[in-house]
């Protein structure tokens, strides 16, 4: 899990435009999501009714689905050997899903919009992790994952931003706010298709087709099964986001403002992301890890015991860094230790078994802050982190040992 660590110097002039492009694609993407996204929990108790368990269950679903879809949607770019096509197809169906969502007229309108638009997420999501992998060096790898993630999470902040200030603006409209939110995406989609470009990924410089076999399985290594298990268990620790933004309701802040959490969470990850990435390269992958996953213990215990908006602001800018210090550091990963044609079907392993486990811990959050309070909830994932640490060591342990034997 020390991949690629190097003494590597990497710059932003050098991460290729394609890996730009994607980013700034990520960027629309996003400020459109999260426009939506912030205020949805909200939408959802104060204007449906819905209860808490009903919110871990909406958000557990969307977003196990968008990471259950990627590993059908990785393993058909393996074997067509063109990735831009479903990642196009999949940021088109989250662009013509978003005019749903002001449509909507009831819960289930929102659940069925919510759901297609995570489907999307998920056809779009393993093609394009693959085809940044494809079109970046190795040596850079780290550098160019952070950036698409850093471009990713401004989309992120600049979207609940947007929120705050159209929701003052309209008075709390939330159908208005929706309707403005269908804009970035389309301009997202339009992006993908004119001005990303599908590489020519085998060195005879044909796109032949690749001819998939169960048997293929056997071709991921030890340490892709150990990254996989270790982002499941993280998985597991991080539920949804909904939870952080009905933490900070919790704590007293104003409705309006609410979606100033997720500003201040991703704020943090998109500054950390890219530095984060370039120090994978040159330091390793498994220190920063190592570093996230405690980060991330910190701000569920600040997240349990905070008795007021300060130290929830603060724990949720943690758990950002955390964010920041291990999500693109995970796909570098994947990237670094799976073979180049089956990078699309290994990105799509790594999701599925991430939705199965964000599913688990959505739902698992809401019963048991209805059930105990949101205190219970935070401390649940923080004891699920420690345990990814305590695995982390044990492997750390283990490849020494074997190092050592040689």
């Amino acid at each position: 899990m020390n991949a690629s660590g190097g003494a590597n110097f990497s710059r932003l002039k050098d991460i290729p435009r394609g890996v730009w492009a994607l980013g700034f694609v990520s960027l629309f993407m996003d400020i459109s999501s999260e426009m939506i996204h912030a205020l949805l929990p909200l939408y959802l108790v104060t204007g449906l009714g819905a209860s808490m368990v009903a919110v871990g269950f909406i958000e557990g679903i969307a977003e196990s689905t968008a990471m259950i879809v990627r590993i059908f949607s990785g393993a058909i770019s393996d074997w067509l050997g063109k990735r831009k096509l479903l990642a196009a197809i999949g940021y088109g169906l989250a662009a013509f899903t978003k005019p749903i969502f002001p449509l909507a007229t009831g819960l289930g309108w929102i659940v069925t919009a919510r759901f297609i638009d995570r489907i999307g997420k998920g056809i779009r999501g393993a093609p394009r992790d693959a085809l940044i992998a494809d079109l970046t060096p190795p040596t850079i790898r780290g550098a160019a994952f952070g950036l698409r993630q850093s471009l990713d999470t401004a989309g992120a902040f600049i979207g609940p931003t947007l929120a705050i200030g159209l929701m003052v603006l309209t008075l709390n409209n939330f159908v208005a706010v929706f309707w403005i939110a269908v804009i970035p995406a389309f301009v997202a989609f339009a992006l993908i298709l004119f001005m990303v470009k599908e590489p020519t990924r085998h060195q005879n410089g044909k796109n032949e087709r690749v001819k998939l076999k169960l048997a293929d399985i056997t071709r991921f290594s030890a340490p892709f099964w150990i990254v996989v298990g270790i982002g499941g268990i993280l998985t597991l620790a991080r539920f949804s986001e909904a939870f952080l933004v009905l933490r900070a309701q919790h704590a007293g802040m104003p409705i309006a403002l609410v979606p100033a959490i997720l500003v201040v969470m991703n704020v943090v990850y998109a500054l950390s992301a890219y530095p984060a990435g370039v120090m994978s390269d040159r330091f390793g992958r498994r220190s920063m890890l190592v570093l996230g996953v405690a980060v991330l213990i910190v701000a569920d215990v600040i997240l349990a015991l905070a008795d007021g908006i300060t130290l929830v602001m603060a724990g949720t800018a943690l758990w950002g860094l955390h964010m920041g210090l291990t999500q693109g550091l995970l796909a570098a990963l994947i990237a670094d230790v799976t073979p180049a044609d089956l990078r699309g079907t290994a990105f799509g392993i790594f999701s599925f078994i991430s939705g199965l486990m964000l599913l688990a811990a959505s739902v698992i959050a809401g019963m048991l802050w209805d059930a105990i309070g949101p205190a219970a909830t935070f401390l649940a994932g923080a004891a699920f982190t420690a345990i990814a640490l305590a695995g982390i060591a044990v492997v750390s342990i283990g490849f020494q040992k074997a190092n050592a034997a040689r």
